[in-house]
């Protein structure tokens, strides 16, 4: 799995959904993603949006 980079938007591909079990959960959700062999994460270098944080 490549890094990321602090800022950067990235596309996931082929990953799976699944029910949290309540053991080890760090947030209330019943559902997460689960990165698998197949999974694709490609950084988006053009037509991003920019996300103005500043208020």
């Amino acid at each position: 799995m490549p890094s990321s980079k602090a800022g950067s938007i990235v596309k996931v591909d082929r990953f799976e959904v699944a029910r949290c079990s309540s053991m080890y959960k760090i947030i209330d959700h019943l559902f997460l993603i689960r990165f698998i062999s197949p999974t694709i994460i490609d950084e988006v270098i053009t037509g991003a949006p920019e996300i103005n944080l500043q208020s």
